[in-house]
């Protein structure tokens, strides 16, 4: 293997929007940095199985069922 061709693999810290910080490896900043995250596993829905919701803008959602509502989906 060729040297230097993966960057540096070091430990910081992760700060999640909860307030609690994680040490973890990676590839990001420098050694001891903090990486403020916006979304993370404990509050996101597609990690919590939370329900979805659906906007119905304009009235299209109904006029969708509507339209296929015979087709039993």
């Amino acid at each position: 293997m060729k040297a230097e061709t993966h960057p540096d693999y070091h430990m910081i810290n992760v700060k999640l929007t909860d307030g609690t910080v994680v040490q973890m490896k990676s590839t990001w900043g420098k050694e001891g940095e903090t990486l403020s995250l916006d979304i993370d596993p404990s509050v996101h829905p597609a990690w919590t199985g939370g329900t979805n919701r659906l906007m119905d803008t304009g009235g299209r959602v109904s006029k969708f069922k509507n339209k296929y509502a015979g087709l039993g989906f």
